[in-house]
């Protein structure tokens, strides 16, 4: 009787590592949303690590996890690190390639709960209502990989954290494009002020303000 339930476990054991064998070898999620603001001002947002707190989804599961700053402040070789409670975990992340305004690839390594890497990209693309930004993710499936697919849906998962992660990210790109349109406006109701109160030049040929014109003796 055991050798006949040790031999169905095995059975199904072996049928259990043949699907999950045939499940993808690579996984890719991404997400696009339109910002009402600037290529530039969404481009610098992902560009600086510095500023991934003040829209990141995962930054919030965890206001108390370490971080790091290596490198440059911005573009190729910039690196941040965290490290967090189990929700955020502990890896880092590396800028590759950056193109201003367009593109901005990462190197997207995780440490715990468990290693891997994948490569992030982020893209700028100016619309007619601001700026269009897809968030790529990209990666391979190991044999763990494969089995984690079979029972959850890392496009629904992930995706959804990109979703919250890009709405984020809008409210601050748009919050930045007000500030700098109100400092426009400012900058030109102070230059037409200025030009109002300046004197006006005189026309040829005719005397200045408070000049006295002598007429000629007959």
């Amino acid at each position: 009787m055991l050798k006949k339930i040790l031999l169905g476990v095995a059975v199904v054991l072996v049928a259990l590592c043949g699907v999950i064998a045939t499940r993808p070898s690579t996984f890719t999620v991404q997400r696009t949303a339109t910002l009402k603001a600037s290529p530039d001002i969404a481009f610098a947002l992902v560009n600086d690590f510095q500023h991934w707190g003040e829209w990141s989804p995962w930054d919030k599961m965890d206001p108390n996890q370490k971080r790091t700053f290596e490198g440059p402040a911005t573009g190729v070789g910039a690196i941040y690190g965290w490290s967090g409670n189990d929700q955020v975990g502990e890896g880092r992340m590396t800028i590759e390639e950056s193109k201003a305004n367009e593109l901005v690839r990462i190197k997207l390594e995780f440490i715990k709960p468990f290693a891997t890497t994948n490569s992030t990209t982020f893209t700028f693309s100016p619309v007619a209502e601001g700026t269009s930004v897809t968030w790529k993710m990209e990666g391979q499936n190991d044999f763990m990989g494969k089995a984690f697919s079979l029972f959850m849906d890392m496009d629904a998962m992930v995706g959804k954290d990109f979703d919250n992660g890009l709405a984020t990210m809008g409210k601050v790109a748009e919050a930045e494009a007000r500030k700098r349109a109100e400092a426009e406006a400012a900058r030109l109701a102070a230059e037409a002020a200025a030009a109002a109160a300046a004197p006006a030049a005189p026309v040829e040929g005719q005397p200045a303000t408070g000049q006295t014109v002598t007429a000629p003796t007959p």
